[in-house]
């Protein structure tokens, strides 16, 4: 997940005339900088994120039963914005980093995961595909920043694809070819994401998250209006229920500024090595949710392919610590 800290604070005052306010999310102390585990309420914290994180997909799928993915999208982005830039303070980064980062993240990592999950992937399988990111993020900072890949990791890269071979193998009625290059698509734009964040240092997160996304919402709008044309923009909003609209704020609200601000809320006071593993139930959720609320089938072969994912991604995550432990 992103690795930047977050120190949750709102500010207005934006006008002439208007007080500076500051709200601290969420109201608890500060751990000591020695801690390495998380304290329940912490923990129950990041648990919280994960859950929405992987239920996420399901609510995702009930949006594109009326709204056309990338007007799905756009829509998600532009109120992530308002009103939030109203009350938040543009966090201290160049606009560069803002735009390189919205356009990752909205036009490439949502913008081609609502795409295949239109007809190409089911809900539990793009919640393990994309996880794929995190291997991307290893590879990307090898070839950019210089930093050397572990065989450790390089074994881990190889149950993971091992997986995702799987579930090509068994491209029928669950996903597709296509479906499986588009999120593989949108887990590599996650990693660009997460290069930038890095770069970015310790940000306010979710000052981060609302500024980035005034450049994510317009090149989405753009591609909407290009290739899903106007006659099916007009009957999704037409068609829209108030489950539509649901989904939609359960992504703006949920997925992306509560589950973000407080990840990176985490991040900041622990240990990478102490938050990251969590992600590794975003699949578990995924899947779970997907089978349980939309009965997505659960065969052999697609929980094989979901042990090797995720094995992958814990040997990936959890190697270094139990070096550390052992040693």
């Amino acid at each position: 997940m992103w690795r930047a800290g977050h120190s949750v604070a709102d500010r207005s005052g934006l006008g002439a005339g208007m007080t500076e306010t500051t709200v601290t999310v969420p109201p608890l102390a500060d751990p000591p900088a020695a801690q390495q585990g998380l304290p329940i309420r912490h923990a129950l914290m990041a648990l919280a994120v994960v859950a929405v994180w992987g239920t996420n997909f399901v609510v995702i799928k009930v949006g594109l039963a009326h709204l056309p993915p990338l007007l799905f999208a756009a829509l998600r982005f532009t109120f992530a914005v308002f009103p939030a830039i109203f009350f938040i303070k543009r966090p201290a980064i160049s606009w560069g980093k803002l735009a390189a980062f919205g356009v990752l993240i909205g036009a490439g990592q949502f913008g081609l995961l609502y795409i295949a999950m239109g007809h190409d992937i089911s809900p539990g399988l793009a919640s393990l595909v994309v996880q794929s990111q995190v291997f991307f993020t290893i590879g990307m900072a090898a070839a950019i920043d210089r930093e050397r890949v572990r065989g450790y990791q390089i074994a881990g890269l190889v149950l993971a694809v091992a997986g995702i071979a799987l579930i090509a193998a068994h491209a029928t009625g669950a996903s597709t070819p296509l479906g499986i290059m588009l999120v593989l698509g949108s887990a590599l734009s996650w990693s660009g994401g997460n290069l930038i964040t890095k770069a970015a240092g310790k940000v306010d997160m979710l000052g981060f998250m609302v500024w980035a996304s005034i450049f994510s919402a317009p090149p989405l709008y753009a591609a909407s209006f290009l290739f899903e044309g106007w006659p099916r923009i007009a009957a999704g909003l037409a068609s829209a229920t108030p489950a539509t609209w649901a989904a939609v704020l359960w992504q703006t609200v949920g997925n992306t500024l509560f589950g973000y601000s407080i990840w990176g809320w985490l991040l900041a006071r622990y240990p990478a090595a102490t938050v990251s593993p969590m992600a590794l139930l975003v699949p578990v959720f995924g899947m779970a949710s997907s089978s349980l609320l939309l009965a997505e089938p659960l065969p052999a072969w697609k929980l094989g392919a979901a042990a090797l994912v995720m094995s992958g991604l814990a040997v990936n995550l959890l190697w270094p610590r139990l070096r550390r432990t052992v040693g």
